[in-house]
């Protein structure tokens, strides 16, 4: 692994961990992870294979980093105080985010250095995954669509929280009869 996909990874593991104190929900909340993940697609994501079962190989990533992302999501609480909602990571959430990041940091270091690239590719001959970069694929997109899935949920959440609150006083239009 080079030094950049090292800090990548370590930087998406973070992103969760820094949730795990509540904080407010704003901007950064969203930017800092799709600025991240947006900086790996646009890395290592040269292009999707379709050939042989390359596309079930990305689908079935994909899903699982939808799932994760989305109850990683339901398990951040999102709660308002005052005018601000806050949110916090949960235990679960956390491990569901590692589990999600860490997968494919084990993934790479276990067919790079740890042996597996024999088995990945017998694997791949077996069930006519094309190339590598189908491997690479499916890996980047499951990243994409665990950090995308997590974070509408957490905002579909926060809109559902605020939809019936009252409009503060200092916004409200005066009508008068």
């Amino acid at each position: 692994m080079t030094t950049t996909e090292w800090i990548t990874d370590i930087a998406l593991l973070l992103v969760v961990f820094r949730q795990l104190r509540e904080g407010r929900l704003d901007l950064k909340t969203f930017l800092i992870p799709l600025g991240i993940v947006a900086f790996v697609a646009h890395t290592y994501l040269d292009s999707v294979p379709t050939g042989g079962n390359d596309l079930i190989l990305v689908g079935a990533l994909v899903g699982a980093g939808a799932v994760l992302g989305i109850a990683g999501g339901v398990y951040t609480r999102v709660r308002s105080a005052g005018e601000h909602i806050l949110i916090k990571a949960g235990a679960v959430s956390a491990i569901l985010w590692v589990l999600g990041m860490g997968a494919r940091m084990g993934f790479q270091l276990w067919t790079e250095h740890g042996g597996g690239a024999d088995d990945v590719a017998r694997f791949s001959i077996a069930h006519h995954i094309t190339s590598d970069q189908a491997w690479v694929a499916a890996f980047v997109l499951m990243a994409l669509t665990e950090v995308v899935t997590r974070l509408a949920t957490i905002f579909i959440r926060s809109r559902m929280l605020t939809a019936g609150q009252p409009t503060p006083a200092s916004n409200r239009v005066a009508v008068r009869p």
